[in-house]
Parts: C-alpha cells; sequence; structure tokens
C-alpha cells in the first residue's frame, strides 16, 4: 500500500482572553500584563520556558493597550519609532544590527510614559546585548517569570493544544497522556503534536491505543 500522504495545514490558535487559564504558576503574570499602569517605569518583561503563555500574555497586553508586536528577530533597524505601546518578544534573539532601534524606541516610549512589554525565555539581563545603554536600560525591567505548569494549568494546556488543532481525545486517552508525558510546558506541547501527526498519518483517533504507541508505553503500564 502507498505510503498516505499528509498535510502541515495551519491550525488556528485562540488568543484571547477566554482561552487563557490562569493558575498559581501564571497568576502574578497574568496580574502584571493586564495591568500595565502599575510597572514600574512603565515596563515589564515576562520569562519563561517555550510554549509557557508569553505569546498568549503579549497578545492579551495589546488587545487591551493597542500596542504593536515585533519579534526581536525581525525588527528592522530602519523602521520608524513606535507612536504607541510595543511589545518585544523574543528579546533574547535581538540581532546587533538592530540595538540602537530599540535603545531609542525604549527612550522614546519611556518619555511619552508609554509602556514596554518584553518577553524571552530568559530576564533581559541575560540577553546577549552588546551596546552598554540598551542593557542597562533592560536590565533595569520589572521581571515575571512564568513558573513550571501545576496540574491544573498542565491540563488546561493540553487540553488547548487539542484544541487549537481541532481534537477530541477520549477521555481514557487524556488520562494516559496526564500520567505518562513530560510535566513541562513544552512536554505537553511535544506530546500533542506526536499524537496530531500519528493520527493523521493513521486515520485513527487520538484514543488510548494511540497514547500507548506514539508515547511508547507498555501495555501494562497504561
Amino acid at each position: 500500500m502507498a505510503e498516505q500522504l499528509t498535510f502541515d495545514w495551519p491550525r488556528h490558535i485562540a488568543m484571547g482572553a477566554e482561552t487563557f487559564f490562569v493558575s498559581e504558576a501564571n497568576a502574578e503574570a497574568y496580574a502584571l500584563v493586564t495591568a500595565p499602569a502599575g510597572w514600574p517605569d512603565a515596563k515589564l518583561a515576562v520569562t519563561g520556558p517555550p510554549g509557557a503563555g508569553k505569546t498568549h500574555l503579549a497578545r492579551l497586553f495589546a488587545d487591551q493597550s493597542g500596542a504593536a508586536v515585533l519579534n526581536a528577530a525581525k525588527i528592522d533597524p530602519a523602521a520608524p519609532l513606535p507612536d504607541g505601546a510595543l511589545v518585544i518578544e523574543d528579546g533574547e534573539t535581538l540581532p546587533q544590527a538592530a540595538q540602537e532601534w530599540l535603545f531609542h524606541a525604549h527612550n522614546h516610549l519611556r518619555a511619552r510614559a508609554l509602556p514596554l512589554l518584553l518577553t524571552g525565555q530568559t530576564p533581559p539581563n541575560r540577553w546577549p546585548i552588546t551596546l552598554p545603554d540598551l542593557a542597562s536600560r533592560l536590565s533595569a525591567t520589572t521581571c515575571v517569570t512564568i513558573a513550571d505548569p501545576d496540574d491544573r494549568l498542565l491540563d488546561a494546556v493540553l487540553m488547548k493544544q487539542f484544541q487549537d488543532r481541532q481534537i477530541a481525545p477520549t477521555p481514557e486517552a487524556l488520562a494516559l497522556l496526564r500520567k505518562h508525558i513530560d510535566r513541562t510546558f513544552e512536554g505537553a506541547i511535544e506530546a500533542v503534536a506526536a499524537l496530531d501527526q500519528a493520527a493523521m498519518e493513521d486515520g485513527h483517533a487520538v484514543n488510548r491505543a494511540l497514547v500507548l504507541r506514539v508515547l511508547d508505553i507498555p501495555p501494562r503500564q497504561g
């Protein structure tokens, strides 16, 4: 039988307030991001591992404030300075050529009391910034870290990943998945992606048997 072709269709990722699940692990970050009037010096950095919800929080802030959202790696050094609030995502990827632009953007926003939200896997004082004036300003940013997921947040991450991919796992599959995945944001995301790919290739539902096979779980441990 010829191998079935599968296509990695773009999936709809819900980024609204109604799909952001608040738990003990991210409550402080959520409270700060949604109350920019209280940010010291009108700037905040949100850090956490991949999949922790940094981009989701950034989109909530952008929706609330009308902020422009830029990925640090794609900043055009010739771009005009922002005329409103600004989000810089993945700050540790900022290229050297764009550091002067961000320095001027930072000062421009500060002079107008406009908020600046930064996201990254590490705090700004650990980013590879070579422009001393920019490094000192970013290092002074108030920083909040999203902690590793607790059980309730991990369940919510799993369900959101399935919903974004329009997958309805069986209750047995979900229970088995909770028991055996790496209990991190990245672990949950990778597990759902692997199940999605296997389900597309096989034409099967995401059920207990598929979880056993994809996660390579011995049946007696399932």
